[in-house]
């Protein structure tokens, strides 16, 4: 016996269609679907303008949800964007072209580190921040941390003897944005073994993906913030390898104290 021919009806035609949605996971509501309908008919799409309109909208909200949930995850202190920096105020100490090629990814990509040496109060969290930001929008698994709050991790980590369980955290995102590098002098009465926890995580990470350091210290008070000459350049030498490093010059203005209000007389 003949296998009867499918229903090739509009309505059956819409019902199919809304199934395949539905089996494919594609949020597509009927009411969505039927103005999309109603508008192909009316403008007389080609075949392949309504399969655009139809799963574009789709793919972009997917990609959507997909970069809220990678800045989610990549903890940033503030959604801070490229675009929002001042330029012009260090317009002669930052090149922004630089700055903003960096912000391709492409360092990531080639799994080159960054650093970023510059006085308090020039922009580089924002700058760090901004790129991790845009990296996300990419596609990139971006994580951003302090100095310190990395130190605490690491020290209750070998506390409770998770250690690799903590490394293989840092190791899987591509670009791990460690701020305020010497910021706060590390105690050894918190954690001795600070300098060799830092050092655990570069040289996990090495050759492999991509950290970003954010610092106002220059190379040469390295050993001194780690508090162990050997292991300072040990972390030196192996960071730097195969590093991007911009030096804002110390003539270089401060956001922060140009805000600061005026005494009163």
């Amino acid at each position: 016996m003949a296998k009867k021919p499918p229903d090739q009806s509009q309505s059956a035609l819409r019902e199919r269609c809304l199934q395949h949605f539905a089996i494919l996971r594609i949020p597509i509501t009927p009411e969505e679907f039927d103005r999309l309908l109603d508008e192909a008919e009316n403008e007389a799409w080609p075949p392949l303008v309504v399969v655009d309109r139809l799963l574009g909208e789709q793919a972009a909200r997917r990609r959507e949800r997909s970069t809220e949930r990678r800045i989610n995850a990549a903890r940033l202190p503030e959604r801070k964007a490229l675009e929002a920096f001042d330029w012009n105020f260090n317009a002669r100490f930052i090149d922004r072209a630089q700055i903003e090629q960096l912000a391709t990814g492409d360092f990531v990509r080639r799994r080159r580190n960054l650093i970023l040496i510059g006085q308090s109060g020039v922009g580089k969290s924002h700058l760090g921040q901004a790129i991790g930001l845009r990296l996300c929008a990419l596609g990139y698994r971006v994580l951003y941390t302090t100095s310190a709050e990395m130190i605490r991790q690491l020290g209750a980590s070998l506390a409770d003897r998770s250690l690799p369980e903590r490394l293989r955290y840092y190791f899987k995102w591509d670009l791990v944005l460690i701020d305020e590098f010497g910021f706060d002098s590390i105690e050894r009465e918190e954690c001795p073994q600070a300098a060799s926890l830092l050092y655990k995580v570069i040289e996990t990470r090495h050759q492999k993906r991509s950290t970003a350091i954010f610092t106002n210290l220059d190379f040469d008070k390295w050993a001194d913030y780690l508090r162990d000459p050997l292991i300072g350049m040990a972390f030196l030498d192996r960071f730097v390898e195969a590093a991007t490093i911009i030096k804002i010059k110390k003539e270089a203005k401060s956001h922060r104290a140009a805000r600061k209000p005026e005494p009163e007389e």
